[in-house]
């Protein structure tokens, strides 16, 4: 991908930006629910009752690193070895057979590809999990060598360091780089990274995510249109 020049970019706000980096689950695909279901299924078995939606007010937006080591506060224990393998083993299952794009993505992509607004994804999922959503949903091409996973930094979000990374390698300078996240861990580290953060809200009420550092909400991916696709 060839990064914008410091002239190029799109107007937000009146201010000049050099692109966009879109969570995955819960913005680009409609993951979470899937994944919090199958996630509250194995911790019940295992011994820590918890329900979809216990789930999902819980581990929404945690890297799997995060996400164990509340399992391990709630059971007062390390959970048994197999949790994480059965875990993939049977998401991926879930994922392939359920997952769906998001309402109005591919409409938000390609009217960025119009305006040739540079764009990717930075998710604190793993890689095989991005591949396996994003070629479920018809859009792991639109982001071929522009996907960034937690396990490529030192700290996962709300740690600044992915939106960092993500902007570095696609020459988006962070100040000028809008974030698109749907969970307040993810809207925080973005926040911090210097981005300006729009939430989509989803799951998670806008009061929320703007209180992590969200300069606007939106409550369907269309919206985001009015935002980013003005060139300058």
């Amino acid at each position: 991908m060839t990064a914008p020049s410091l002239g190029s970019g799109f107007v937000f706000n009146g201010s000049r930006f050099d692109g966009v980096l879109f969570d995955c689950d819960g913005v680009l695909v409609d993951s979470e629910r899937i994944t919090s279901r199958v996630w509250a299924r194995l911790l019940t078995e295992r011994g820590l009752p918890t329900t979809t939606e216990q789930s999902l007010a819980t581990y929404l937006g945690n890297s799997m690193a995060r996400c164990l080591e509340i399992v391990t506060e709630q059971l007062g224990h390390a959970p048994p070895d197999d949790l994480l393998p059965t875990f993939y083993a049977d998401v991926k299952v879930a994922l392939e057979q359920e997952v769906e794009p998001v309402t109005g993505i591919h409409d938000v992509l390609d009217a960025l590809d119009a305006a040739q607004v540079p764009y990717g994804v930075a998710s604190n999922g793993e890689h095989e999990k991005m591949r396996t959503t994003l070629g479920a949903t018809g859009l792991l091409a639109r982001f071929d060598g522009r996907r960034f996973s937690a396990v490529d930094v030192a700290h996962p979000k709300p740690a600044a360091d992915l939106f960092l990374h993500a902007a570095a390698q696609l020459g988006m300078e962070p100040a000028r780089t809008i974030v698109v996240e749907d969970s307040p861990l993810g809207v925080l580290g973005a926040h911090r990274a210097g981005m300006t953060v729009i939430g989509y809200a989803e799951l998670v009420s806008p009061e929320r995510l703007l209180a992590a550092g969200a300069v606007h909400t939106v409550s369907h991916l269309h919206e985001l249109l009015r935002y980013v696709t003005a060139r300058a």
